[in-house]
């Protein structure tokens, strides 16, 4: 197959192709693309793709490197926003509350049954048609 050929077939760009055929790999992108570079090109060209892999990493005897998870900070923010979120709301809970009870009216909310009751609507009189308060008791 020519170079054009196996282009079109693998969709790998024809200077990537002559890199791997040259063993030129640090010229590539970077190791996953090729691997992946590898593998369509041994399966376009009919070649066992593990044999070929298996080539690949003894020659270049790369050792697998596990990434470690790391926090972007835009996840830090976003937990940040979210606590300080959390406090504006109690805070602005406990304002409204603190305001509801000074600002209460005192006396004036009592129903008017109530209120009635503990105003004096009518002053006894004794038997004279005195008051009791002016009546002496000795």
């Amino acid at each position: 197959m020519s170079v054009e050929e196996v282009s079109r077939a693998t969709r790998i760009p024809i200077p990537s192709l002559e890199r791997l055929e040259n063993d030129r790999f640090d010229d590539l992108p970077g190791e996953v693309f090729v691997r992946g570079f590898l593998k369509s090109y041994a399966r376009a060209v009919g070649l066992p793709v593990d044999d070929v892999m298996a080539r690949y990493s003894a020659s270049r005897r790369v050792t697998q490197v596990t990434t470690i998870p790391v926090m972007s900070p835009i996840q830090k923010a976003t937990k940040k926003r979210f606590g300080v979120a959390i406090a504006f709301v109690l805070l602005l809970v406990l304002f409204t509350l603190a305001l509801s009870i000074v600002l209460k009216p005192r006396g004036r909310d009592l129903p008017l049954e109530i209120s009635s009751w503990s105003t004096p609507s009518k002053v006894s009189a004794s038997p004279e048609g005195a008051p009791i308060s002016d009546v002496d008791f000795s």
